[in-house]
């Protein structure tokens, strides 16, 4: 699996994860099997959060990891209304215990929602001078929480910047993407499929990208992941819960869409203008 550095970091992290959202409503068998050969692949990236299944996903990915933690790149999220200082700290805590690990590699704010950013950094810190965490970042932050979040920890400590991104919502293309290339800052775009939706109300869009698939020798959904992480500074997290899924987003690495390609899919998925950072 092809890796690049991930934001200020200076990690590698594979360009493709795999993110865990609604994952307790599938077969958790299935779902085990799939993160278990995701990560035998090197889609080591694996996302989660204490708000999926209030818990429960992260207790499926303890025991999807179970035996091969070292070799996982593991985030999860931290809601903002316990996001005080002692609240962050507790929730690590409890994500820790049912993720059946000692530490998180990557700990992100899932979104804001009017808490203190001072408290919630303050305690990323303590926990990573703990060993609890190794790095941390944020989640659906526009530029305006980006540039607070700088002015309060400083360059070099804001690993990531995880969005909704699909060929359908671009609009992070508009300010955020720039912005965080500017300061080292990774974007990780979650939901690439639009949830299952991504052909609806696209009939060209669908044709365009059958067409350019079928020139590469590749599907659709391997098309999109292709252009979704075209750019150094993007990584993309798609659902994980099907074993024919993951080994078909796993072969998008090795796609290479020409100009001309990245070309047509921005014509027929237009960026639209402006109107706000979009979350899910």
């Amino acid at each position: 699996m092809k890796q690049k550095p991930f934001g200020c970091s200076g990690i590698n992290v594979p360009v493709i994860g795999m993110g865990t959202w609604k994952t307790e409503c599938d077969d958790k068998k299935e779902v085990i099997e799939a993160i278990q050969r995701g990560l035998d692949l090197g889609m080591v990236h694996l996302d989660t959060a204490e708000l999926y299944g209030t818990g429960e996903v992260e207790e499926i990915v303890g025991k999807a990891i179970d035996q091969k933690r070292e070799k996982v790149f593991l985030a999860s999220k931290v809601l903002p209304y316990n996001a005080t200082f002692e609240g962050t700290l507790k929730a690590c805590e409890r994500s820790l215990k049912r993720l059946c690990t000692d530490h998180l590699d990557l700990y992100l704010l899932h979104w804001r929602d009017g808490q203190s950013l001072e408290e919630t950094f303050r305690a990323f810190e303590d926990l990573k001078r703990h060993g609890k965490i190794r790095m941390y970042g944020v989640s659906n932050f526009d530029v305006e929480d980006l540039k607070e979040a700088i002015a309060i920890v400083g360059e070099d400590k804001i690993a990531c910047n995880q969005v909704l991104y699909h060929l359908k919502e671009r609009s992070i293309e508009h300010k955020v993407i720039p912005f965080c290339e500017e300061h080292k800052i990774a974007v990780v775009g979650y939901s690439p499929f639009a949830q299952g939706h991504f052909w609806d109300s696209k009939p060209e869009g669908d044709k365009v990208l059958q067409k350019i698939a079928k020139s590469h020798r590749a599907t659709p959904r391997q098309t999109a992941l292709a252009f979704l992480t075209r750019k150094e500074s993007l990584f993309t997290i798609p659902k994980a819960s099907k074993i024919k899924h993951v080994e078909e987003n796993c072969i998008s690495v090795e796609l290479k869409l020409s100009h001309e390609d990245i070309h047509e899919i921005k014509r027929v998925f237009p960026l639209g203008s402006f109107c706000g950072l979009p979350m899910l």
